[in-house]
């Protein structure tokens, strides 16, 4: 079973950074794709950004467009996302995810997936 685990969180004033990360595990197959999701109270599941193992493709909210970047590290079954210039906005809990077989058109659409870490808070203070 694919097991995804994120961490990196925490408490930044806005302006700073923070890098997440999703370490994954249980793939069986190297065609996959992993998402970065955001959810804040009171709001839906927001799509933030994805990438893809095939050719590493990757996408982005228009909210976050030159201020994160996501990344990948094989030989760690790592991906990670750096955050800079966080807002206040940003604020919410960072979900990553996991699609088995990579469809990169719907990557950042949260039905699409089929597993999910469990999650890790992000607070952007003013």
């Amino acid at each position: 079973e694919v097991q995804l685990v994120e961490s990196g969180g925490g408490l930044v004033q806005a302006g700073g950074s923070l890098r997440l990360s999703c370490a994954a595990s249980g793939f069986t197959s190297d065609d996959y794709a992993i998402g970065w999701f955001r959810q804040a109270p009171g709001k839906e599941r927001e799509g933030v950004s994805c990438i893809s193992s095939r050719d590493g493709s990757t996408r982005y909210a228009d909210s976050v467009k030159g201020r994160f970047t996501i990344s990948s590290d094989s030989a760690k079954n790592t991906v990670y996302l750096q955050m800079n210039s966080l807002e206040p906005e940003d604020t919410a809990v960072y979900f990553c995810a996991a699609i088995v077989e990579s469809i990169l058109a719907v990557c950042m659409l949260w039905p699409s997936y089929d597993y999910w870490g469990q999650g890790t808070q992000v607070t952007v203070s003013s």
